[in-house]
């Protein structure tokens, strides 16, 4: 936008005048007055008191606002407007989003799918009959349900940015998880903390791509969205190791799982 401020004229009234003209003024030739406002004050027919009306005079130039300013924004936006797609496969919504940033924000959607995958996976195993810890399983689900939702909001924040989802494969995940010395609760809980740091890794490559490409909008993205919340999974999961390490094999494990089923926290 443009701003263009042109000089204020003093005010002048002349002796037994019932105007005052404003932003007018004898040195200048009337000609040259871009534009006045006369107030004008009257008595009433019958009544005390004045009544004062405005109206304005204009020369041949451009009319100027009584600010002194004058807005044009017309001369900026050409640029703009030169840069609007025209094909129709372009988003007309895009803006200062650098292809690095859209390749960066599709990998972390792979991310949080393939994290989504190995949950599902996890809550499958300890649903079976032969295992049936109902509290690791909800745990294990709720966790990839809350994955897949950080996949899709990433990619709707894509499509907010104007870039184009590109979904990427998928790698199979395990779907056997009895560890012969840990047993199968801990190592699928320690499995659990890796893929959150792994997931918070990728979060803050994420975040230092933005801010290499001053893209300051996916920065605070990512920073209001997601790095807190990441952190704290993080730490919830490392609480849980801990207590699975003390309470070793057997009976203990169930009053994990109970306490699990109780809670229904995912990470």
């Amino acid at each position: 936008m443009l701003l263009r401020a042109i000089s204020s004229l003093p005010l002048m009234n002349s002796p037994g005048d019932n105007q005052c003209p404003l932003f007018s003024s004898a040195s200048q030739p009337s000609s040259l007055t871009p534009l006045s406002l006369v107030l004008r004050f009257s008595q009433p027919n019958g009544r005390n008191g004045l009544v004062v009306s405005a109206s304005k005079q204009t020369s041949n130039a451009n009319n100027r606002p009584l600010t002194g300013v004058v807005f044009e924004p017309f001369e900026q936006v050409k640029k703009e407007l030169s840069l609007v797609p025209s094909a129709p496969q372009d988003s007309l919504a895009r803006q200062k989003y650098p292809d690095e940033c859209e390749a960066a924000l599709n990998e972390q959607i792979n991310v949080e799918y393939n994290v989504s995958y190995v949950y599902h996976a996890l809550y499958a195993y300890f649903d079976r009959d032969n295992v049936a810890l109902k509290g690791l399983a909800k745990f294990f689900k709720e966790s990839s349900v809350e994955e897949r939702g950080h996949a899709e909001k990433f990619m709707e924040y894509q499509n907010l940015r104007g870039g184009k989802v590109k979904l990427q494969s998928i790698v199979m995940p395990l779907s056997e998880f009895d560890h012969p010395e840990k047993g199968d609760a801990l190592y699928a809980m320690e499995l659990a903390l890796s893929l959150e740091k792994l997931t918070n890794e990728k979060l803050l490559g994420l975040h230092s791509v933005a801010q290499r490409n001053d893209d300051v909008q996916l920065v605070d993205f990512v920073e209001s969205e997601f790095l807190v919340e990441q952190v704290e999974a993080i730490r919830k999961i490392s609480e849980y190791v801990a207590q699975l390490r003390r309470v070793g094999k057997g009976l203990g494990v169930w009053q994990f799982d109970q306490m699990l089923l109780e809670e229904g926290v995912a990470a």
